[in-house]
C-alpha cells in the first residue's frame, strides 16, 4: 500500500485545490518520501481497494494504513520536512470539527479554485513520483 520509504498521495486529479496541494508536498518533501497518483486513475481504485466519494478528496496510504480527509492530511505533514510536521498537533482537534472543516472545503473547493477538465501532467523532475506515469 505505499512506497518503501514513504507514502502515496491519492488526490482529485482535477481539482485545482488538490494539484497545489502535490506542489506544496514537493516543495517541502526534497527526498521524494511521498509518491502521488490521481484518484482518477485506475492504479488509485486498486491502491485505495476501490472509487472514493467525492468528499474524500485526498486519500493517504502510510504506515499500512489508509488516512483520509483530515487525518490524511494531518498524516501527510509527518512526512514532510520541519516545521510542517509540528502541524499534526492539531490530530488533538475532535475529528468530527476537523472533518467538518475538511468536508466544507472539498464541497466548495471547485467554485473556490477551479477545476481543469482533465488530470494535469506533472513536470518532467516530478514525474518520477507519479505512480501512473511514466518518468
Amino acid at each position: 500500500m505505499q512506497t518503501a520509504d514513504g507514502a502515496i498521495l491519492a488526490f482529485d486529479g482535477v481539482c485545482t485545490l488538490c494539484n497545489g496541494l502535490v506542489r506544496f508536498v514537493v516543495a517541502n518533501d526534497p527526498i521524494g518520501r511521498v509518491r502521488f497518483v490521481p484518484l482518477q486513475s485506475p492504479q488509485a481504485v486498486a491502491l485505495v481497494g476501490g472509487p472514493v466519494d467525492d468528499s474524500a478528496t485526498v486519500v493517504l496510504l502510510a504506515g499500512g494504513r489508509r488516512y483520509e480527509r483530515s487525518d490524511a492530511i494531518l498524516h501527510l505533514l509527518l512526512e514532510l520536512r520541519p516545521p510542517w510536521p509540528a502541524g499534526f498537533a492539531a490530530v488533538l482537534l475532535p475529528r468530527a470539527l476537523r472533518d467538518a472543516v475538511y468536508r466544507w472545503v472539498a464541497r466548495n473547493r471547485y467554485a473556490w479554485f477551479g477545476r481543469t477538465e482533465s488530470c494535469l501532467l506533472p513536470p518532467p523532475g516530478v514525474r518520477r513520483r507519479f505512480l501512473d506515469v511514466g518518468g
